[in-house]
């Protein structure tokens, strides 16, 4: 029995030790685009998209696993891998798409911290620079450690959507009920609805930087048993968080007219009717979320090209030891700040270009890891078993089927407008 307890203990703390990468970005997937996403789906069509919830998890099980134990078993980066593995041509031109994708999601972050904080009539001239500098600031002037232990209390923050969900007072009968009964609505608008759920959960910048923040920790293949936890409890805490603001929309506009809405700022506009805390929690949320991900989207697109292109990278280099690393991170938030302060700038162009370049990108990126996971020579026993790869490439095709018609869609809806 005392065997147990200490081994008990030993677990625990290489838990603790370990908590950090898989758990922040499984959590900041809930960004203003998935916030607005999953908002839509309560708004317009209540509880009935609730059981997606489960195979979406599921799927980000199945690929952030295998990007987190790539990064503990090798001592390296995706995009190095791929460098290494597949070429530099091949690389350069994945790192380019990224780039731009990413680009578009940090505007759209940006437009988030603007549009959250007018809701509290603070001008978006005064939250989008000083949003800006405090990203910038944290990241240049801050060391991994530092840096996590931000990411993790900002994670902690994400409750504000549980709480705006229990005060709405939904309905938990049909919230229990839609979550693990399957319904199709045979209209576009459910399907499309459906599909971008679940491209807003599995995006390409997610794996890079998971994987990134993996090596950069120092997390090896002897703590991989508690970092494969630490993925798969920040994957359902994800889920979690997810479902909050389903059920909030669902229960707050939903239930008093089903509609579509404008931006995730609109949604928490539609909690005013159920007391000013439920209204304030779900703003502060959405202001919470879009900083976190402003800062870690252009992180990671430091990370992936500087390690793809065989730059020095990581948050532990200073600015003149790992300059393009720094000048990427400074550029990104430059223009993905400054473009939010031009009336005239075409955001929504912007944001189906991204999703039209994430759909071209997600099954380039899935199938390389698949294919890294599995080669004996980078991996040694750590490549996937059979029923795994069966798993895993199962997972792969649905998500190549899905992000190929949410690209078709966007690329409709991109010459529309």
């Amino acid at each position: 029995m005392l065997q147990l307890l200490k081994r008990f203990k030993y677990h625990l703390a290489v838990f603790f030790s370990v908590i950090g990468p898989g758990f922040i970005t499984a959590v900041v997937d809930n960004d203003a685009g998935g916030i607005y996403t999953y908002s839509q789906a309560g708004a317009k069509y209540g509880y009935l998209p609730l059981w997606t919830l489960l195979p979406i998890t599921l799927l980000l099980i199945v690929t952030q696993e295998m990007c987190s134990r790539m990064g503990a078993v090798t001592g390296k980066g995706l995009s190095d891998l791929i460098r290494e593995e597949f070429g530099l041509r091949t690389t350069f031109f994945m790192m380019a798409a990224l780039v731009l994708a990413n680009l578009t999601n940090v505007m759209a972050n940006f437009a988030g911290i603007a549009s959250s904080l007018e809701l509290f009539g603070i001008s978006r001239f005064i939250s989008v620079p000083l949003g800006a500098t405090v990203v910038w600031l944290l990241v240049v002037k801050g060391t991994y450690d530092r840096i996590e232990k931000v990411f993790l209390f900002a994670t902690v923050l994400y409750v504000a959507y549980i709480a705006a969900g229990i005060l709405v007072k939904p309905d938990w009968k049909q919230a229990a009920i839609y979550s693990v009964k399957p319904e199709f609505v045979l209209e576009p608008g459910y399907v499309t609805m459906l599909i971008g759920m679940v491209g807003t959960s599995v995006a390409p910048w997610m794996q890079f930087y998971l994987q990134a923040a993996i090596v950069e920790k120092g997390i090896s293949a002897k703590d991989y048993a508690e970092s494969r936890i630490e993925v798969i409890v920040g994957c359902v805490v994800m889920t979690v968080i997810a479902f909050f603001i389903i059920v909030a929309c669902a229960g707050a506009i939903h239930s008093v007219a089903p509609r579509d809405i404008t931006d995730a700022a609109d949604a928490a506009a539609g909690l005013k009717p159920f007391g000013d805390y439920a209204y304030l929690l779900f703003a502060a949320g959405l202001f919470n979320a879009s900083l976190f991900a402003a800062c870690i989207l252009p992180l990671s697109t430091s990370y992936t090209v500087c390690e793809g292109l065989g730059f020095e990278s990581g948050v532990n280099f200073g600015f003149r030891e790992a300059p393009i690393f720094y000048w990427l991170f400074t550029g990104l938030i430059l223009v993905g700040g400054g473009v939010i302060l031009l009336p005239a700038f075409p955001l929504v162009r912007a944001i189906l270009l991204s999703q039209v370049l994430n759909g071209i990108l997600l099954p380039l990126v899935l199938v390389f890891m698949i294919l890294l996971v599995n080669k004996k020579r980078l991996m040694k026993e750590w490549t996937n078993s059979r029923a795994y790869n069966f798993v895993a490439w199962s997972a792969v095709v649905i998500m190549i089927g899905l992000t190929l018609a949410l690209t078709g869609i966007s690329v409709k809806d991109l010459v529309a407008n």
